[in-house]
């Protein structure tokens, strides 16, 4: 090989495949486009997780207990783990919540500023819009700083 010819590189490429077709992305410092580098799908479980995290940030909530015919099985209150729901569909999801509120907190007033805290924070972590949350009272608790009142 003398200094007058030239060497040919060859880039490496990497192919995938799309909805649209097969396309070529190369290899090395050059990202590939982001419609070719894949889909992230978030599992239900996840935003029932967040949602969880979310009611337990709010001090006039709480987890409403598991019941089998009526009866509830465990504790209700602030220390227990809420029942929520998720669905996602794409980029859209619905979350029902069974949760306790604090007596004698306004409840819209605490239902209203959970579901806005619930849909921002899921927003927020996964780029999901939270298009609706049920919520389901299921029992109205003492607040856990006050003791009994004797009358």
């Amino acid at each position: 090989m003398t200094a007058a010819s030239t060497t040919k590189v060859t880039t490496m490429a990497m192919a995938t495949r799309t909805e649209t077709g097969t396309q070529v992305a190369p290899r090395g410092n050059a990202p590939a486009a982001p419609e070719t580098r894949g889909r992230t799908e978030i599992a239900d479980r996840v935003l029932e997780r967040i949602a969880a995290y979310v009611l337990a940030e709010i001090d006039e909530t709480g987890g409403a207990a598991r019941r089998v015919l009526g009866v509830p099985l465990g504790p209700t209150g602030q220390r227990t783990r809420p029942q929520v729901t998720a669905h996602v569909d794409g980029h859209l999801a619905i979350l029902q919540m069974r949760i306790t509120v604090a007596y004698p907190e306004p409840i819209r007033q605490v239902t209203r500023r959970l579901r806005a805290r619930v849909a921002s924070r899921v927003g927020e972590l996964t780029g999901v819009e939270v298009r609706q949350v049920d919520i389901d009272i299921a029992r109205l608790t003492r607040p856990q700083d006050q003791g009994r009142r004797l009358l």
